[in-house]
């Protein structure tokens, strides 16, 4: 995940900058990392710079939605986005007609964080090691569903992965933002996803 901007040259403004609030745009919904992240980058760099930073929420197409919103906005300095691989990384192999380039429409500021993913399930599934997991699956191929943020996440291609070194068959079950995945897993309505490890990256952060 990183910080940045439409590419620009940052301007020698007559004023000091900054000299109104910024506005922050997550490409994810509210809940996710990408938002955790993006308030806490908020309230921290708000209080440095001595202007609010103001978190604005975009989602849609894997981060797509956002970046694009961003990348049309004007290079002023005034609207960031926290980047993440799927809108960067990932698109341009998914959307042949992505409206934005990765590398020549950013200037990148800063990295913020590494967020890992883990493998979680529900406490209601009836295994209890990795390896029941994957008999579980093989038991049920092509009925056993994941959840993910979106085609293209780091969630939907550690899936993808888990099932090509697995030898299973999941079935993919995209959601705009991680608490309504969540969610579902929770209900038993999905089976596992690989999720964003949220909780102790923000405690870091926080303290630094």
């Amino acid at each position: 995940l990183s910080l940045a901007s439409p590419t620009s040259a940052w301007p020698a403004l007559a004023e000091a900058f900054p000299s109104r609030p910024i506005t922050l745009v997550s490409p994810s919904a509210a809940g996710g990392t990408n938002d955790l992240l993006c308030r806490l980058l908020a309230r921290e760099a708000g209080g440095v710079l001595g202007q609010p930073m103001v978190v604005d929420n975009k989602p849609g197409a894997s981060g797509v939605v956002g970046t694009t919103a961003v990348a049309r906005s004007k290079p002023d300095g005034y609207t960031l986005t926290l980047g993440s691989t799927p809108g960067y990384a990932t698109a341009p192999a998914l959307y042949p007609n992505l409206p934005y380039d990765p590398l020549k429409d950013f200037t990148p500021i800063i990295g913020v964080a590494t967020v890992p993913n883990v493998l979680v399930v529900p406490p209601s599934l009836p295994v209890n090691s990795v390896q029941e997991l994957i008999a579980y699956i093989k038991a049920r191929p092509g009925q056993v569903a994941y959840a993910s943020v979106g085609n293209g996440s780091t969630q939907h291609l550690c899936a993808k992965l888990f099932e090509r070194m697995t030898g299973t068959e999941m079935i993919h079950v995209p959601y705009k933002g991680t608490a309504p995945a969540m969610q579902d897993l929770l209900a038993g309505r999905v089976t596992l996803a690989f999720e964003n490890m949220r909780v102790p990256v923000a405690n870091r952060l926080g303290k630094e």
